[in-house]
């Protein structure tokens, strides 16, 4: 309603004889009060709603004039990942096994939070050292695989994982009421966010995946193979890390030059 009301203060025409070049000219006015797109597109839906309000609940004989490409582009920020000298850090403060083999599969096998919480222990193929993710994002299946230093904390956590418990999900709560119970998605977030205070770092637990993402590109490991461990549907998701993968850009630049360089010399 106050949307509708600014909305309708602004305009010098009646309800019914707005047109569409109208409704552009009042996003050059939101545009001009220096409101985001994201607050700019949610006003633009609340009109658009009610001029459907108006058509097909008070059979008003009216054209909606908020057309859906008149939606502004968002800007998507740039994936975000932790300095080396910050995983490290991270790592160090982690306590317990469990908590350590849960965020080594964020780091090193680029699972989901949620893919992490519905882990099952038969999931994990401890012979060839890769896990199932079942039902990730999207109901996708895929295959990931597990370092040596993160099979080490699954195993670490497996042997004091009660051996008694008939749960299928491989990660328990430890203590409280839920003692046992699988661990759910707000209980891995909560001990991030208690890591995160303790070290003072900017992290979070798709922060893991983003940072394994970026250490694979530095690596020069090919994008396609990124998209298949991370559970990317489309490549154009993947290719955003390497805009933040600056070792990479600045290896292949200096490398080049070097050849430039000589062929100049020749």
């Amino acid at each position: 309603m106050n949307t509708l009301s600014q909305f309708a203060i602004w305009l010098n025409v009646p309800i019914e004889e707005v047109t569409n070049r109208k409704i552009l000219q009042y996003i050059d006015f939101l545009l001009d009060r220096a409101l985001k797109p994201k607050t700019i597109n949610s006003q633009l839906d609340a009109i658009r709603g009610f001029y459907e309000y108006l058509y097909r609940e008070e059979d008003v004989p009216i054209a909606n004039p908020v057309k859906r490409g008149y939606a502004l582009r968002l800007s998507k920020p740039l994936p975000k990942h932790l300095k080396d000298e910050e995983v490290d850090q991270f790592l160090e403060a982690i306590k317990g096994f469990r908590d350590h083999a849960m965020f080594m599969l964020m780091l090193r096998s680029g699972l989901r939070v949620e893919e992490v919480a519905n882990l099952t222990l038969e999931a994990i193929d401890f012979k060839r050292g890769n896990i199932l993710v079942q039902n990730g994002k999207g109901g996708k299946d895929r295959i990931v695989y597990v370092s040596h230093d993160a099979f080490r904390a699954l195993v670490a956590y497996l042997r004091v994982r009660p051996s008694c418990s008939r749960e299928k999900k491989f990660f328990l709560v430890q203590k409280g009421l839920y003692k046992g119970k699988p661990i759910s998605v707000r209980g891995i977030q909560k001990r991030m966010e208690y890591y995160a205070r303790k070290t003072r770092l900017k992290i979070t637990c798709h922060r893991l995946r983003h940072t394994m993402a970026t250490q694979l590109l530095n690596a020069n490991t090919d994008l396609v193979t990124i998209q298949d461990l991370l559970g990317h549907s489309r490549i154009r998701t993947t290719e955003r890390y390497c805009k933040v993968s600056n070792r990479k850009v600045q290896r292949d630049y200096f490398r080049a030059m070097e050849v430039i360089l000589q062929r100049t010399d020749d």
